[in-house]
């Protein structure tokens, strides 16, 4: 007798294994999870030199793809040399050649410049360290001499608290000298390790430069083997929108925070702050945090500040609160546009949470990763209500208080002793210009 193969069973079989593993994939999950969280620290403590050669990568693709475009193709097409593919190869070379130059220049240029000044002032903040506490010890007992109400609430404080501070140093403090010593050594060894994988990562970006067009053909081809062609072109749609969020908002920010560095170390140096490139380069780099940045890096630098000069600490706060409002209202639009779609208050909720999640890496990625999150939701929300029949658009929901069968929205009574229940036409499905939710 003949034995008949029925592809239903193989289907069956499939899909319990799947079922099974899955299961026990979640159980693991549930009750091992630190032993799962500690071997992705590890497979990620492996794959970082990768992991950063794709980011550098990424973030090189920019200034590859102008090169490439506006000035080696040119000199090309100019010599009416053919199209080969040993051409188009120079060409590629040739670009990422330039293109690695390119950076490197501005790099050492930049530390260059930044690095020797940074040295300095932070070796003079060491050594005149102890007259700094002395200028500003004399700057608060005169300004608590000419008013007493204040020197008498500062030295009630003291009394209180003065005795607790001296409990935790001793509990506290001290006996983790050892363990600040350890923790210090290790970040040593860190950065250290940081600085060999961004080598290694910089040599793998050079080879991700060179078959980029590659990889993103073997995603697409991988996307539409796995779906069919209308799912594959959401797909593939959805990531050109990631990488356009993305891409945009930290080219963007960056860009901002170079122009903010550069008009905060020109500002301090007309009106005289001392340590204008330290405190320059700290507004800089912290402004790429969004929303937060200016104070995370305004307040250390008014702090440093204010122990070499009181006034000139004030003017400093005055200044960073001026270009504070010159990047959030004027620079900062300018150079970013609507890119991520958020209001404010999403704005702080992304960097809030995964700042808390993250630290200061989730503080910067976190608000393109969540406006990504953002627009799917809002792009599934609006596809649900199109097939209901129902608009997209926010506006005809705010007064809303019930929506009848035929799709007549009315209007929110409240209770103020109106009866009369007024009647809103529906609106088009698609108005074409979806209101920010």
């Amino acid at each position: 007798m003949k034995f008949k193969f029925d592809k239903k069973y193989l289907y069956w079989g499939i899909t319990a294994f799947l079922v099974v593993a899955a299961s026990i994939l979640f159980y693991y999950i549930l009750f091992h999870s630190s032993n799962l969280s500690s071997a992705m620290g590890i497979f990620v403590g492996i794959a970082m030199p990768v992991i950063d050669g794709f980011v550098i990568a990424y973030l090189m693709t920019p200034v590859l793809n102008k090169i490439e475009s506006c000035i080696i193709r040119p000199l090309y097409v100019k010599t009416k040399q053919p199209m080969t593919p040993k051409n188009k190869r120079r060409i590629r070379s040739l670009s990422i050649l330039a293109t690695i130059v390119l950076v490197l220049v501005i790099l050492y240029e930049f530390f260059g410049l930044i690095i020797p000044e940074l040295v300095r002032s932070i070796q003079s903040i060491i050594f005149q360290f102890p007259m700094y506490i002395n200028n500003l010890n004399n700057w608060a007992m005169g300004l608590m001499k000419n008013n007493p109400d204040l020197e008498q609430v500062v030295n009630s404080l003291i009394d209180q608290y003065s005795s607790k501070i001296l409990d935790y140093v001793n509990s506290n403090l001290l006996p983790n000298v050892q363990n600040l010593i350890k923790t210090l050594s290790s970040s040593v060894i860190g950065i250290f390790k940081a600085l060999w994988n961004f080598v290694i990562g910089f040599i793998i970006s050079i080879y991700v430069l060179g078959s980029k067009e590659k990889f993103a053909g073997q995603a697409k081809k991988i996307a539409y083997a796995l779906f069919d062609r209308k799912t594959g072109n959401e797909v593939i749609a959805n990531f050109r929108f990631i990488h356009s969020t993305f891409i945009g908002f930290i080219g963007g920010k960056i860009v901002d925070s170079i122009i903010i560095g550069i008009i905060c170390f020109v500002c301090t140096t007309i009106i005289g702050t001392p340590y204008a490139i330290l405190v320059s380069v700290i507004v800089g780099v912290t402004n790429i945090i969004p929303f937060f940045g200016p104070w995370i890096g305004g307040v250390p630098s008014a702090l440093l500040v204010l122990m070499v000069d009181p006034i000139q600490a004030l003017y400093f706060i005055i200044l960073i609160l001026v270009i504070q409002q010159f990047d959030g209202n004027i620079l900062g639009p300018k150079i970013l546009g609507d890119s991520t779609g958020l209001s404010g208050f999403w704005v702080i909720f992304a960097i809030t949470i995964f700042g808390g999640l993250f630290g200061v890496l989730g503080m910067v990625v976190g608000v393109p990763i969540f406006a990504v999150f953002y627009a799917g939701v809002r792009a599934l929300v609006n596809r649900f209500l199109r097939k209901k029949g129902l608009p997209t658009s926010t506006e005809p929901y705010l007064t809303v208080g019930s929506i009848d069968e035929d799709s007549r929205f009315n209007e929110y009574v409240r209770p103020s002793g109106e009866k009369q229940i007024k009647r809103l036409g529906r609106k088009k499905a698609d108005s074409g210009k979806e209101e920010r939710q």
